[in-house]
């Protein structure tokens, strides 16, 4: 459990997570810019990464992500089929709850087959799991989405192919994200980004401040004082 013991001084409590939760991933990108954490370009998936389960209703994903590495394309040279490692679900619940699995698929092209169906969606919901990050395929969609699990992929397939896990918590780049294990991910239908842990309980305040500058920039967008002088004068003030 050593990596659960590393995390566990930095874990938000229930009420932090939920502060996050009350913004979209976009707000959230916006919040994490004003504290100079990395570089804007960095940080998020890019637009080869599709929320597969679009509600307008669902509250934002935030969990820790678990990371492994994924390849469906070569059979196993020995028998006809690759088996689940129980060292892989172990390592699962070395990192915190919530849960988001995070798999780089290393096959080229990815997504020849998908890990994830409705097996493996049933098993990684027992594992406290919310959601699962590829830039591979996924499968099985209706049953996935009945069993609540989140899903974010490069593609949908038909098979798993010869879907099997190595590299079992190694660091991971999906979709141009890097992702560690235990790293903060926060997602919705517009993609996925990390969260800086160090800032993580400031950013639902930063947030607050940036949806009020927004209302003020699109209500006078929308009244009948609107000026482009006017405006200027407004946008000035909320650099």
């Amino acid at each position: 459990m050593a990596i659960k013991s590393s995390l566990s001084e930095s874990l938000l409590a229930e009420d932090d997570l939920d502060a996050l939760r009350r913004f979209d991933t976009c707000m959230i990108s916006n919040a994490i810019e004003t504290f100079d954490a990395r570089l804007r370009n960095t940080g998020f998936v890019d637009g080869s990464i599709h929320c597969i389960f679009k509600d307008a209703d669902a509250p934002p994903m935030v969990g820790y992500a678990a990371t492994g590495r994924l390849r469906c394309g070569q059979p196993p040279m020995v028998g006809g089929t690759f088996h689940d490692r129980t060292d892989f679900w172990n390592s699962i619940l070395e990192i915190p709850a919530p849960r988001i699995l995070v798999l780089e698929d290393m096959d080229d092209p990815p997504g020849e087959g998908a890990f994830i169906g409705d097996m493996h969606a049933a098993i990684l919901k027992a594992l406290k799991c919310i959601g699962y990050v590829t830039n591979g395929a996924v499968r099985e969609l209706p049953a996935v989405r009945g069993i609540g699990l989140q899903l974010f992929a490069g593609s949908v397939a038909v098979s798993h192919a010869y879907a099997h896990i190595f590299d079992v918590g190694a660091a991971v780049k999906v979709g141009g994200m890097e992702v560690r294990p235990g790293d903060l991910l926060h997602g919705d239908r517009h993609g996925v980004l990390t969260v800086p842990r160090e800032f993580a309980r400031r950013i639902p305040d930063a947030a607050v401040r940036l949806k009020q500058v927004e209302k003020t920039v699109i209500d006078f967008c929308r009244s009948s004082e609107f000026s482009v002088a006017r405006l200027g004068e407004i946008m000035k003030t909320t650099r």
